[in-house]
């Protein structure tokens, strides 16, 4: 069935993604889940399915399928792993920075490889003491003839241990213009990576810390001019993380839906399926309710963005809702499986932990609802789905 939003091209890229992500990726599950360490090859294995690239135009080797395509690969990743979803998103981030800041040499130095899996992409903005607030960043660039030195620590960023290439958001100067970001190679003296630390979900992602110690990058690796950063990290986070995120928040519902439906039907309580109780069919209608107003926000949002259309509310409204109806819709998941729902013999308690880790980046639903009344008081400052359009439309029909 194809979607409202969705064309007959992208169902079909659809069906690619779920018929490998179950056969590929649904196996390793357990032993991720096992080891909780990074999956290096497995990353690598997606990377080079081309994926990385469906908002690459095709002149630079990527799909050039736009938004919409990037949020079912995503969404379809993250039903079966939220881990393989959540790395595809990051490294989406990863693409934005140089699709819509990095020059022509950039462009073809870095977007063909990424696109055929030869390069993941990072991008590195949050730091231990200011947290998600970019103009609080310590981490400094100086100028040193055509280098740049880099010192100070990044956290929290997306595909830490598998990323090829940082796109890095830095202090070059004060204030808010005072911020430039640049492209680091993993392999450069002076960067390296702290300790991989398993969290409570993700397993098989890693997101951990970057350290800068004298890092020469040149200066034929910064993104723009210098003052450039924060659109970087703003542009990147709205156009990209926020829909990025929503989709991965998608996919866990979707799969936290289907467990619980099929847990209802096959349970017996009282020599009747446990789905039959009136007080467990409400709750499976209203899970069902939350995961059809989630997708629908979250495909009305990119599919604007694919038309070139402002939409930085909606964007931001994907995110909230989809975060949130899939944490509520885990809590009902939960109280149908009761007791049963906390052992690992089922996925459920795997998917309520990945949902949890949905909530924060590119803001919290706080943040996010104090952006929307932002828009509705007249008070936004600009849209960035305005400033840096690229319609994908003309290409849905690509065979």
């Amino acid at each position: 069935m194809v979607e409202p939003f969705t064309t007959e091209r992208h169902e079909r890229l659809r069906k690619e993604v779920r018929a490998f992500a179950e056969a590929e990726v649904a196996p390793l599950v357990p032993e991720m889940e096992a080891s909780r360490t990074v999956q290096y090859e497995l990353s690598r294995r997606i990377a080079e399915q081309g994926w990385i690239g469906v908002t690459i135009d095709t002149g630079h080797g990527g799909m050039g399928l736009g938004h919409l395509a990037k949020t079912v690969i995503i969404e379809e990743l993250s039903r079966v792993s939220g881990a393989m979803g959540a790395m595809v998103q990051a490294s989406q981030l990863g693409v934005a920075k140089i699709v819509h800041f990095g020059d022509e040499a950039q462009k073809r130095a870095w977007l063909p490889s990424i696109a055929a899996g030869g390069c993941l992409p990072t991008i590195a903005v949050t730091e231990p003491e200011s947290g998600g607030h970019v103009l609080g960043m310590g981490t400094t660039a100086v100028r040193d003839g055509d280098d740049y030195i880099l010192n100070g620590r990044k956290v929290f960023v997306g595909n830490s241990h598998v990323g090829d290439l940082h796109g890095v958001v830095v202090r070059t100067g004060p204030g808010s213009k005072g911020l430039s970001a640049f492209l680091v190679e993993a392999d450069r003296p002076g960067f390296s990576l702290g300790e991989h630390v398993p969290s409570m979900g993700l397993h098989g992602f890693s997101f951990g810390e970057l350290v800068f110690e004298d890092c020469r990058v040149p200066a034929a690796n910064r993104l723009g001019e210098e003052g450039d950063g924060l659109p970087v990290a703003y542009s990147s986070s709205v156009l990209y993380g926020r829909a990025n995120l929503a989709a991965v928040s998608l996919g866990i519902h979707q799969a936290i839906v289907d467990e619980t439906l099929a847990y209802a039907s096959e349970r017996e309580r009282y020599g009747r399926p446990l789905a039959e109780l009136p007080n467990i069919k409400i709750k499976l209608g209203r899970m069902r309710s939350r995961l059809m107003t989630a997708r629908i926000a979250l495909y009305h949002a990119v599919h604007l963005l694919d038309h070139g259309m402002p939409c930085d509310a909606e964007l931001m409204n994907a995110k909230l809702v989809n975060v949130e109806t899939s944490l509520d819709s885990a809590r009902d998941a939960m109280e149908v499986h009761a007791a049963c729902g906390l052992f690992t013999d089922r996925p459920l308690e795997r998917y309520v932990r990945d949902a949890q880790h949905i909530f924060a980046p590119a803001g919290t639903s706080d943040i996010q609802l104090l952006r929307l009344a932002e828009f509705g008081l007249g008070t936004a400052k600009g849209q960035w789905s305005e400033k840096l359009a690229a319609p994908f439309a003309p290409e849905y029909a690509a065979p």
